[in-house]
Formats: C-alpha cells, sequence, structure tokens
C-alpha cells in the first residue's frame, strides 16, 4: 500500500520506498489506517536528521524527548480512532525566530543562543493543538534580516541540490529541512521573500499568506508591517493543510482582527474537493503576464521555465493575457525605506542595538546603521506610495484571478557570492533575490512558491503566483492543478 502511494519521480529516480518522503495528506491517510506509525515516522527522521544535519545545517536544535513522548500520544490518539486531524502525528520544523515554549529561541543571534521562550508562539500552539510534532528549530540568516542563510554565528544552510550553493533565506533551514525529508513540513517566516526565496532555490512550496491571516505573535519581529508567518512543504496540500490550522484572529495580534474567516481543512477528502477549482469556458482561470518589472532582469532559464509553466496553464484550459503594473517599480526604494526604519525600532525597543552592537555580523549591524538614517518624512512618504503601488495590483486582480511570475530571477548562487550577472549586468545577489518578492509584502497580498522546473544542472526553479487579499483557497487551487498537471516536479535531491 505504502509503496503504492509514493510518486515514480519523488526520488529523482530512487526507486526505494522512503517513508521521509510522504506528504501530509499521505502520512495521514497512513496514520488512519495503522498503516504506519508515528514514533516510527518520527524516529526515521531523527536518524535523517542525524546523517545529514551535519552537511546541510538546517537544524540548529533538534528535540528529540519531547518529539518522541508527542509521537507516543497521537500513536495512542489513532489507536483509539480519535486522531485530531491531518497534522496529527505530523513531525514538523519550525524556525528559530518563532517561540517555543522551553526550547531555545536564537533567532539566529550570537546574543539570544540561550533564550528559552516561556510561551508558545500562536502558530506552534495552534499546530500543537492539532496534534503536530515538533522535531526542533532551523537555521535562519541572522535575525531573519537577509537572503542567504550564511549565518556568522551558526553556520551556512546548505542547499541540497548542490551543497556548495546558498539555500536562500532567511527561512533557509526551514526549506532545507523539508527539500532533504528532515521533516514532514516547517514554519519560516516572509519580510522581503524569506519563505519565498528558500522554497524556489530549493525545489519546495512556500505560501506568502495575505498579511494578517496568521498570527506573528511570539514571532521575533523584523519589520512588523511586512512581517509574515508561513507554511513550507512538498505540495500545494500540505501548505494548504498548515494554512487552516495556522490562521485566524488573534487579540494579541491586532492586524489579524481584520481578516475574513478563513475554513480550515479538516479532511483529506475536503481539502481535494475545496482545492479543485472549476472553471467553464464562459468564466476561465484567467492568469496575468505582467508586462512591467518582473520579467525585465530574469536569467534565460528561468525565463524559459516560467513560459512553459504558462503555456502549462494554457494546455489546461487557462487564459493568459499581459497586464500593467506601472507603479510597480515605485515600491522598490519606498519598501526598503519602511522596512529599514521599522527593523532598526525593533532592535532599539528591545534593548539590543546598539547595546550588542559587536555581537551583530556585519551586514545586519550595516542595515541596522542604515535605519538610523531614515527621517519620519521619508517613512510616511513611503506609506503613501504603497497605497498606490497596492492599488495597481489589486485593479489587475479584479480582471485575473492571478498574477504569475518568476519567484527569483535566478537559481541558487554559490555560497560566498556577492555579486552576479543577468543579462550582461551586475546585480547584488541579495537585490536579485529580494525584488521580484517585494511587492508581495509591499501589498500585503498572498503570494505562493512553487516547483516548476530544474535547470540542466539539476538546481530548481520556482513559479510565483500572486492572489487577491484574503483568497488564499483559489490561489492554492491554481497553484494545485498545475502541480497536479506536472508530478514529475515533486523531485527529491540525492544526499
Amino acid at each position: 500500500m505504502i509503496e503504492k502511494m509514493l510518486v515514480d519521480q519523488r526520488s529523482a529516480g530512487d526507486s526505494k520506498t522512503q517513508a521521509e518522503s510522504f506528504s501530509i495528506e499521505e502520512l495521514s491517510a497512513l496514520y488512519s489506517r495503522k498503516e504506519l506509525s508515528p514514533v516510527d515516522q518520527v524516529t526515521r527522521f531523527f536518524e535523517r536528521i542525524s546523517q545529514l544535519n551535519v552537511q546541510l545545517n538546517a537544524y540548529l536544535t533538534v528535540t528529540r524527548e519531547q518529539a518522541i513522548s508527542a509521537a507516543r500520544s497521537s500513536e495512542h490518539r489513532f489507536g483509539r480512532g480519535a486522531g485530531r486531524g491531518p497534522l496529527d502525528g505530523v513531525p514538523i520544523a519550525i524556525k528559530d525566530n518563532i517561540w517555543t515554549q522551553g526550547v531555545r529561541t536564537t533567532a539566529g543571534s550570537k546574543f539570544l543562543a540561550d533564550f528559552i521562550p516561556q510561551t508558545d508562539a500562536r502558530v506552534v500552539e495552534r499546530l500543537r493543538r492539532a496534534g503536530a510534532i515538533i522535531l526542533g528549530k532551523t537555521n535562519l540568516h541572522e535575525f531573519a534580516y537577509g537572503v542567504t542563510s550564511e549565518n556568522p554565528h551558526y553556520g551556512a544552510v546548505r542547499n541540497p541540490w548542490d551543497t556548495s550553493r546558498i539555500a536562500g533565506g532567511s527561512s533557509g533551514g526551514s526549506a532545507v529541512a523539508v527539500a532533504a525529508g528532515l521533516c514532514a513540513a516547517a514554519l519560516g517566516t516572509d519580510t522581503g521573500g524569506s519563505v519565498r526565496i528558500p522554497s524556489a532555490l530549493c525545489g519546495v512550496v512556500g505560501l506568502k499568506p495575505t498579511f494578517g491571516r496568521v498570527s506573528c505573535c511570539g514571532t521575533v519581529p523584523l519589520a512588523p508591517s511586512f512581517d509574515h508567518v508561513g507554511p513550507i512543504a512538498r505540495t500545494v496540500g500540505d501548505v494548504a493543510l498548515l494554512l487552516g490550522v495556522m490562521a485566524g484572529r488573534d487579540a494579541a495580534d491586532a492586524a489579524t482582527l481584520a481578516q475574513p474567516r478563513l475554513r480550515s481543512f479538516g479532511n483529506i477528502r475536503e481539502l481535494s474537493s475545496r482545492l479543485r477549482l472549476r472553471f467553464t469556458k464562459r468564466h476561465p482561470l484567467r492568469l496575468g503576464w505582467p508586462r512591467e518589472y518582473f520579467f525585465d532582469r530574469v536569467a534565460n532559464g528561468v525565463r524559459r521555465s516560467i513560459e512553459a509553466a504558462a503555456r502549462s496553464f494554457e494546455e489546461i484550459g487557462a487564459i493568459v493575457e499581459e497586464v500593467s503594473l506601472p507603479h510597480a517599480f515605485d515600491g522598490d526604494e519606498p519598501s526598503t525605506t519602511m522596512a529599514l526604519a521599522e527593523a532598526t525600532h525593533v532592535h532599539r525597543a528591545a534593548g539590543w542595538f546598539p547595546q550588542h552592537e559587536a555581537d551583530y555580523g556585519e551586514d545586519v549591524r550595516t542595515r541596522l546603521k542604515m535605519g538610523d538614517e531614515i527621517c519620519a518624512a521619508a517613512y510616511l512618504a513611503a506609506v503613501e506610495v504603497r497605497k498606490r503601488v497596492r492599488a495597481d495590483f489589486e485593479t489587475v486582480l479584479e480582471k485575473v484571478d492571478a498574477i504569475i511570475a518568476p519567484t527569483v530571477p535566478i537559481t541558487a548562487p554559490r555560497l560566498g557570492e556577492a555579486k552576479i550577472e543577468i543579462g550582461g549586468a551586475e546585480e547584488t545577489v541579495r537585490s536579485a533575490l529580494i525584488r521580484l518578492n517585494r511587492p508581495g509584502n509591499f501589498t500585503g497580498l498572498p503570494a505562493i512558491s512553487i516547483p516548476c522546473g530544474w535547470t540542466r544542472g539539476g538546481l530548481p526553479i520556482g513559479l510565483q503566483l500572486l492572489g487577491r487579499a484574503w483568497q488564499e483557497e483559489r490561489l492554492l487551487g491554481i497553484a494545485r492543478l498545475f502541480e497536479e498537471a506536472h508530478p514529475q516536479l515533486r523531485r527529491r535531491p540525492k544526499l
């Protein structure tokens, strides 16, 4: 039975049955039928972590004793036929800037190395309540303030498709843990693309929800008006299951109070039904191909892969049409202005900067100093620009169901590489990785990255879909349509 559920291409040519390859959907079904044990599954993940984490540096902390205990409780519930739903017994990894009660939360920093929260973040609390099992905390760019996950204090996270390359960031450890089969799914945070960038570079699925859909209470902030918590997993369905548990209003996070209700995905059958969109010739799926901004500087291989994805959507009945986002470029400098100012304010208010200035890595310290130079007038002017940019996107999204674009314009750069060349023009790695993700954070609109191809050298390429505010179900449904049409894209790196 287990063998029948495996997708042939999942292991990139490895025909052996690998329990760590199962999606959450598959795990839940196997647990319910008692064909797989939560304890055995968790034990298998810890075996892989022991074997591979030295090479990949995805985890900073593992919680073996707690996880095994939780797995036994889950197994007991399934034995009584009382499983808590599709996340019961599912092994999850948590980015290490998200609080976990009694387990250190370093935020990837030197001076928080021994910080142990007394409570869980709201998202962790909700995952535990749904029966999820926390395996440990994942490595990240220091304070989530960067996009490479080359951490000066804990070492660089390495891409499982080529360990000489970056994983992307700041949620690099979470994306690597999912891609390498060191957990079933993981949580990340996204302030300037930090869920989507590593998901694209590591060949997994990552969702940044609508701003305010998921509580950030108990997450170490970076830039509060841009911060999101989002799921990373192997499949679109898994991301949907996690979102259904994580989402919801939280009195401790005012940003969540305006959201409309998102019904949870209570069971696998309901999930499949609700993500299966129905379009007709009279009302077809419409996708917007942006004329401006998103394709200005993109590597040829990435462009070809996104163009092939657009043709694939057309083959399944979608209409792909050009759309105009004339103010998209206007947001680049203002979004940077706001993020710099907010991050520096957070660190000053917490008493971290400049008190611990010498303990920061050079790149984060430099950006915190830059934030000190932002004046109030510049910040307020940036807020006004954000309204104009968001209006652009909302106007387009009244006409199309989603906007299609690359997640990042390149594949994973090499560790230590500061600059890259695209079409004969030089650009910093940071700029290249952030710029196509920045609009999602600046506008607060939901965006998802899904695998859409590989280079000849075997590096993943990510497709980004941006959708309407509060309509994650539709966005996930569109992503699932593409995923179902391309099961061969569910690959695993050979490690």
